[in-house]
């Protein structure tokens, strides 16, 4: 019986061993994977910002007493300009439109920085013109540039006698996002 002990004495000190060794082993590649995981080298991720000036803040279009009359237009100069690090896309739009002319005012918005090459971006009713209307410009603003823009108000020559004494107001508003990693243009 003596030696039948040994022998079990043995098997258990061999069992304890082999379990303390695959412990060990899948502790190390615990490990060796965690470390794998969260370790990225020679990586670098910064963060940015957008900035965006739109006008300096002043109204596009302010003279209390401009009365539109039938095939009348109204042209007004402003400016959009990139503050930010990197390139961004940005949209134009209506908010806080308010008044029975937003049904009937043509709103035309077109980009005349380059006087050889005007480019229309918007075209439409300003009731149409609202933020999830609009689709973001299609050419990338710039780090540090700056476009300069002209809205057109028009009101329809045969716009009906029920709009007079009518008005609008609203706000020109942009949005702007980074151009970096959005091929979509996704605003959210």
């Amino acid at each position: 019986m003596k030696n039948n002990e040994k022998e079990i004495i043995k098997r258990i000190r061999h069992g304890i061993v082999i379990f303390i060794v695959l412990c060990v082993c899948f502790c190390i590649t615990t490990f060796a994977l965690v470390y794998a995981m969260v370790t990225v080298e020679d990586n670098v991720f910064e963060t940015g910002y957008v900035a965006i000036n739109l006008n300096d803040g002043e109204a596009v279009i302010e003279d209390p007493d401009l009365y539109f009359e039938p095939g009348m237009t109204v042209k007004r100069d402003f400016f959009i300009a990139n503050d930010s690090p990197r390139p961004i896309y940005y949209k134009l739009y209506f908010n806080a439109l308010t008044g029975d002319l937003a049904k009937v005012i043509d709103i035309t918005i077109v980009d005349k920085t380059d006087p050889g090459n005007v480019q229309e971006l918007y075209a439409g009713k300003a009731d149409d013109l609202r933020r999830f209307n609009v689709q973001p410009i299609e050419e990338p603003l710039n780090a540090g540039e700056r476009r300069e823009l002209e809205i057109s108000f028009y009101l329809d020559e045969n716009a009906e006698n029920n709009y007079q004494d009518s008005g609008m107001t609203f706000d020109l508003c942009a949005d702007a996002v980074q151009s970096d990693n959005n091929p979509d243009k996704e605003f959210n």
